[in-house]
C-alpha cells in the first residue's frame, strides 16, 4: 500500500505519505504565541507522515485572524520550539506554513496597521476581528519597496521556524491570500513589473520563495498553491490565463530544487494538476478538496494512481489524532465537528479520543 510507504521531500524523509493540511484554528491567544493546547493538537497527530502548521504570519501586517500563531517574536519563537520539541519526541515532523493574509485581514487584527495587497481592491465579505466581523476594508497596495520588506519578512519569519527546530517550511500561495493574490489577475491590477502579464504576476511568489530557498536551504522548502479555486475574490476563471501564470512559476522554481510543491484543486488526477506535476518534476502533494473530507479510498485512489507522491488531508486529521493507523487497518473514523473549528479551547482540538488498543 502507497500510503504507508516512506517518501522523501527535499532534505526530509517522511515515515508514511499522509500529510496533515495546514489548518486554521485560532487557539494561540492575543499574543500568538504557541502554547500548551498547540502542543499537545501538534504532539498527538506526530503519527502523520508529515505535520504542516497552520498558516503562522510573518509580520504584524500578515496576520488574517484573532488567535493566529505567528513566527516574528521571541515567545513566539520559543512557543514554537516547544511545539517542534514535543513533535520530534513523538517521533513526528514538522513543516511551518508561512502565511501572509494580505487584504483577507482588517486594522483591528493587524494592530491598526492597514492591510496589504497588491492593489487596492477590497474583498466583498466580512473578515473575523477582535470585534467580531467587520466588513474588508480597501488594502494598500504595496509598493515595489515596500514588496522587498515583505519578501525580507517571509525570509526572517523562515529562518526563525528553522531556528525553532522545524524541519521545513511551506510558503502559503493559496487561498486568496497575500502570495495568492499577486497570482490571480483580479486581485493583482498593478501595471509595473509585478502585474499584467501572466508571468509578472508570477514575479512575486517566485522572487518569496527563491529568497527563502537561498536563506534556509530549497530542500526545506514547500509551496502551496491552489490554481482555480476562486475563493476570497482571488478569482483565476481564464483557463488558459491560469495554465500561462502557474507554468511561468513552475518554470522558474523547478530548478530550485525545492522540497515539494502541494497542490489544492477538485480534480487532482485532472490534466491541470497533472501538466503542473510534470513541469515541477519534484514531490507533489495533492489536497482534493476544502470544506469537503478527503476519503480513505479516494487517498489511495491517488496514491495507488500514480496521481501525486503525497496525501495532504485536513479534517480527518482535526477528528482523528490516530488517522495513520485508521487508515492503514480500515477502522472507523472520529466526525469532526465544525462547530469547534474556530474556537479557542481544549474542545474539537486535543479532546479527539484515539483508539485504546
Amino acid at each position: 500500500m502507497n500510503l504507508l510507504s516512506p517518501l522523501t521531500l527535499g532534505d526530509v524523509d517522511i515515515p508514511n505519505r499522509v500529510i496533515m493540511a495546514p489548518l486554521t484554528r485560532l487557539r494561540s491567544g492575543h499574543d500568538g504565541v504557541p502554547n500548551s493546547l498547540n502542543i499537545e493538537h501538534y504532539r498527538q497527530r506526530a503519527s502523520l507522515g508529515l505535520l504542516v502548521s497552520e498558516g503562522v504570519y510573518p509580520g504584524k501586517t500578515g496576520q488574517g485572524y484573532p488567535g493566529q500563531p505567528g513566527l516574528v517574536t521571541e515567545e513566539q519563537v520559543a512557543g514554537w520550539a516547544k511545539v517542534t520539541e514535543a513533535v520530534h519526541d513523538a517521533g513526528g515532523r514538522i513543516f511551518a506554513q508561512v502565511m501572509h493574509a494580505g487584504r483577507v485581514s482588517h486594522s483591528d487584527v493587524t494592530g491598526g496597521l492597514q492591510p496589504v495587497a497588491p492593489s487596492a481592491i477590497a474583498i466583498d465579505g466580512q473578515v473575523r476581528t477582535h470585534d467580531g466581523k467587520q466588513p474588508y476594508p480597501v488594502p494598500h497596495a504595496l509598493t515595489e519597496a515596500e514588496i522587498d520588506g515583505v519578501i525580507e519578512e517571509f525570509v526572517q519569519a523562515s529562518k526563525n521556524a528553522i531556528a525553532a527546530g522545524m524541519d521545513g517550511v511551506e510558503m502559503h500561495g493559496a487561498n486568496g491570500y497575500l502570495l495568492h493574490e499577486f497570482l490571480s489577475p483580479e486581485s493583482n491590477q498593478r501595471t509595473d513589473d509585478y502585474g499584467g502579464s501572466a508571468a509578472n504576476r508570477a514575479r512575486f511568489v517566485i522572487e518569496v520563495v527563491a529568497a527563502v530557498a537561498e536563506a534556509v536551504g530549497p530542500g526545506r522548502v514547500g509551496l502551496r498553491i491552489s490554481p482555480e479555486h476562486n475563493i476570497q475574490d482571488a478569482f483565476e476563471r481564464d483557463h488558459e490565463d491560469v495554465k500561462a501564470t502557474y507554468g511561468a512559476l513552475l518554470e522558474a522554481l523547478a530548478p530550485l530544487g525545492l522540497s515539494y510543491l502541494s497542490i489544492l484543486h477538485k480534480e487532482p488526477s485532472g490534466d491541470l494538476v497533472q501538466d503542473l506535476r510534470a513541469a515541477f518534476a519534484g514531490p507533489v502533494l495533492a489536497n482534493s478538496g476544502f470544506s469537503v473530507m478527503t476519503s480513505r479510498e479516494e487517498a489511495l485512489a491517488l496514491l495507488d494512481g500514480g496521481h501525486a507522491d503525497g496525501v495532504v488531508v485536513g479534517r480527518p486529521a482535526i477528528a482523528n489524532p490516530d488517522l495513520i493507523r485508521r487508515w492503514a487497518e480500515d477502522l472507523p473514523l472520529n466526525t469532526p465537528d465544525p462547530s469547534t473549528f474556530y474556537t479557542s479551547g481544549a474542545e474539537g482540538y486535543t479532546d479527539y479520543p484515539a483508539l485504546r488498543n
